[in-house]
């Protein structure tokens, strides 16, 4: 018997028979159970894997990322072989994995009830239990386009249509097969912890103009103590959703007979935007960036020479053409605006750097079916800045960035967040700017950069602007998923493309860098972060409304009404309730609108002439003067201190 020479994770060599399985392997090894696939010559396979040539072997654990992947997509076969058993004459499509789970859509007549989706979880635990074995079959593309031919599954017979290669691979459970290319547990009985989380439409391909199907989510973890997390992570996650707080306190609504993506910024929710505004700008101007207005409207060819038009056209509303034959776009985003400013005038290498910062207001064509809330619209406005400098200032304006969201985050209150250098995939000479040089000379600069103030980051390969590198800012929300939120974007190419000039020291004219950022995102998008980060409960200084001044009796409206103009003079944004309602039910009221301060109002208040001012979350603090009262407030705001951010406030 021919034998062949295995390379096992630790270095250690073996001889095993050829044809032995990679679970035998495993087993004369001692690999424990939580081993549910490996990687061969450093390709992920199937345990079931057959070797037939030297090779070196790596083991991929339950646990892992990857590991945890395979079980996700295994689950997802699950759950279609459990759809089709229970609903024959149901056709499957694609069933991927996504982030903390999977999902698999469906071409039924029928829409999926809520009972269903229970009788579908209730059959994959049965399918669980039988342990069916999973095996992986090779077949001929024409063969394979027959046989799904012949089952009435006519996406199948799509995907395959498109597939190149001539020999595709299926994977069989008991009576069930899919196409698919692996790898999956090596029976049905490894998947144990899992949960259907709901059921939406969605379109063939995400092409609108193509059949809806119905999409059923569910998750998969290695063990149910991390399902039960991952599921009290979503009810928390329920709890901070922006829509819905954002609809119960007043904060911003959409209109239907305005158009989806298209946010109406209501008066609770204006004024925090309005802060959120005043905060960054103020802060902006005090290092030396100079604020600007720009028009929403600019000409095709504006976005056909920065190359955005090529690359981003698709997500861009189509231009206006009008009497003149001109034809005008909304603008995607505002930098060729800014770089019209700098060619104004020749800049000398003294007036470098040259910071231009605005609120730009931007629109972007975003599919229906990915709008959401205030987290993803068609109608935006960014905290937006464009750094023009010479090369030699390129990291220490960089470090400079970084050091102001540092500042902003601090002020927030975040602190769950992380780096990312977002870099090309040189393979990819379509989608980035084709320049070895340029690259490799941009992603030093902003590696130093990263050095020198000091953070840990990870790389993310094809993730870059088409102009260049990036830095990407990644706050966790509460499941702990990244989403970026701050960018620093090094750019050598924009200058290029638009002949941008500076004259240096020996007069001689050269090329500026453009530096690419964002601190706060766009304001809604930072809205709705905000929204469910503080679940609700804003800090002092952000809240819409920061005091609400209440009565006990009637007795007492006089001197609440000078409280509440006393208050209202000092600058603090309050309300007076001085209705004659039972205090129980005004203190609920307003705990449920989440006011940082109650003051309640009673006759020894009136007496005394002090306030009893009362904390969101129940913290009743000793009566005081009006003049301490407003010192608390004031220092409150000055060290931006957040009192009961958490959900159950």
């Amino acid at each position: 018997m021919e034998k062949i020479q295995v390379k096992l994770p630790e270095g250690k060599i073996i001889e095993v028979a050829s044809g032995q399985k990679i679970q035998e392997v495993a087993s004369s090894q001692g690999i424990n159970s939580n081993v549910i696939a490996a990687k061969l010559d450093g390709a992920p396979v199937d345990l079931d894997r057959a070797l037939s040539r030297d090779c070196s072997l790596d083991w991929i654990s339950m646990n892992s990322p990857e590991g945890v992947d395979i079980l996700r997509h295994s689950t997802a076969h699950l759950m279609a072989q459990a759809v089709q058993s229970l609903f024959p004459g149901t056709q499957v499509t694609i069933g991927p994995t996504i982030e903390d789970g999977f999902y698999y859509d469906f071409r039924r007549e029928k829409s999926f009830a809520p009972e269903e989706i229970e009788k579908i979880e209730a059959r994959m635990r049965e399918l669980a239990t039988l342990d069916l074995k999973v095996t992986r079959e090779d077949m001929p593309r024409e063969k394979a386009i027959g046989l799904f031919r012949g089952l009435g599954e006519e996406y199948k017979v799509e995907i395959l249509r498109e597939i190149p290669e001539e020999t595709v691979s299926l994977y069989r459970q008991g009576d069930w097969l899919d196409l698919c290319r692996g790898p999956h547990v090596s029976s049905t009985g490894v998947i144990r912890a899992f949960k259907l989380t709901g059921v939406a439409g969605a379109y063939w391909r995400g092409d609108e103009k193509n059949e809806m199907l119905q999409r059923i989510y569910g998750t998969s973890w290695p063990t149910e103590e991390a399902l039960r997390e991952h599921l009290r992570l979503l009810e928390e996650a329920k709890k901070r959703d922006h829509r819905r707080l954002g609809k119960e306190l007043g904060l911003f609504m959409v209109s239907d007979a305005i158009g989806p993506g298209l946010p109406l910024w209501l008066p609770k929710g204006a004024i925090v935007r309005s802060i959120l505004e005043r905060y960054i700008v103020d802060l902006e101007r005090s290092l030396g960036y100079q604020h600007v207005y720009t028009p929403q409207l600019a000409r095709v060819e504006l976005y056909q020479r920065s190359g955005h038009w090529d690359h981003f056209k698709d997500n861009m509303y189509p231009p206006m053409l009008f009497e003149d034959k001109e034809e005008l776009v909304l603008r995607p985003m505002n930098c060729p605006h800014h770089i019209m400013m700098y060619q104004h005038e020749l800049h000398s290498y003294r007036d470098l750097p040259l910071r231009i910062a605005e609120l730009g207001t931007m629109y972007r064509y975003e599919r229906s079916g990915v709008l959401s809330g205030l987290s993803r619209v068609r109608a935006m406005t960014l905290n937006d800045a464009h750094i023009f400098c010479t090369p030699e200032q390129i990291q220490s304006e960089a470090v400079g960035v970084l050091r102001l969201i540092e500042q902003v985050y601090r002020d927030f209150g975040f602190t769950d967040y992380w780096h990312r250098l977002s870099l090309r995939d040189p393979k990819d000479r379509a989608k980035f700017v084709d320049s070895d040089a340029m690259w490799d000379n941009a992603e030093s600069c902003l590696r130093h950069a990263l050095s020198e103030v000091g953070v840990v980051y990870k790389e993310a390969l094809g993730e870059a602007a088409y102009y260049g590198p990036k830095i990407d800012v990644q706050l966790n929300d509460v499941l702990g998923h990244g989403e970026t939120v701050s960018t620093v974007q090094l750019d050598f190419y924009l200058p290029e493309r638009f002949g941008l000039e500076y004259v240096d020291t020996d007069g001689q004219r050269k090329r500026p860098v453009m530096i690419h950022r964002g601190v706060v995102s766009t304001m809604e998008r930072m809205m709705a972060f905000l929204i469910e980060h503080y679940a609700g409960n804003f800090p002092l200084w952000l809240a819409p409304v920061q005091v609400k001044v209440m009565t006990v009796t009637d007795q007492q409206k006089e001197y609440a009404q000078k409280v509440f103009e006393d208050l209202t003079r000092g600058g603090w944004r309050a309300q007076l309730d001085d209705r004659n309602e039972k205090l129980g039910y005004k203190i609920r009221q307003v705990q449920g609108e989440r006011v940082p301060y109650a003051v309640v109002i009673g006759d020894r208040e009136v007496r005394d002439q002090t306030v009893s001012p009362r904390r969101r979350g129940g913290e009743q603090l000793k009566p005081m003067s009006l003049k301490e009262f407003n010192d608390l407030l004031r220092l409150e705001v000055a060290n931006k201190i957040s009192h009961q951010q958490s959900a159950g406030s």
